[in-house]
């Protein structure tokens, strides 16, 4: 009846396959190794957002240097952000669990996103979020059970980003197999 066929760009999906294999395998190989090394993915993963909010303080601080800003909350907020990201950097423990605790916030408000998505869309996969919704609460109340045990919230989250970047690189690697076969 319907016939949805996309029109795509070669040149575009010529880049993509190959750039989309280049990034699978390389996500593949960092998932990995953070399944192997949990520990230092935590590591990596708590320099990665410290060094991100150093840069986003430093830019909100730019920011309201720029506009002449008199208002105290633009220099609270950069000073807030680089505040943290050198504590995060100087205290690498203390950067995983922000990290950890960033990600519970993270998956509570997907959980209720999801739940909130499954009380809208009744017609179709209903339960599919309400699912997706209950693992990630379950994923934050483990999260947040093991805070203030570095040991296993490092644990946790390089085994949460491995799988992740796992997941990410086979799709990676499979979308670019299947365009070439196409």
């Amino acid at each position: 009846m319907w016939h949805n066929q996309l029109i795509i760009n070669n040149e575009l999906a010529q880049k993509f396959k190959k750039y989309a294999l280049i990034a699978g395998i390389m996500f593949s190989l960092l998932g990995i190794a953070a399944l192997m090394y949990p520990f230092f993915m935590a590591l990596a993963s708590a320099a990665f957002v410290a060094w991100f909010m150093i840069v986003a303080g430093l830019v909100a601080g730019y920011y309201t240097f720029l506009s002449h800003s008199t208002e105290w909350i633009g220099w609270l907020k950069a000073f807030i952000l680089v505040g943290t990201g050198l504590f995060m950097l100087f205290n690498p423990l203390g950067g995983i669990q922000v990290v950890g605790l960033l990600l519970v916030i993270y998956l509570l408000l997907d959980g209720f996103a999801n739940f909130t998505l499954a009380s809208l869309n009744r017609l179709s996969a209903q339960w599919l979020w309400i699912f997706n919704g209950l693992i990630s609460v379950i994923l934050a109340v483990i999260f947040l059970s093991t805070w203030g045990s570095v040991v296993a919230e490092s644990w946790l989250i390089g085994i949460y980003v491995g799988i992740s970047l796992l997941v990410d690189g086979i799709v990676l690697v499979v979308s670019s197999i299947r365009m070439k076969q196409e």
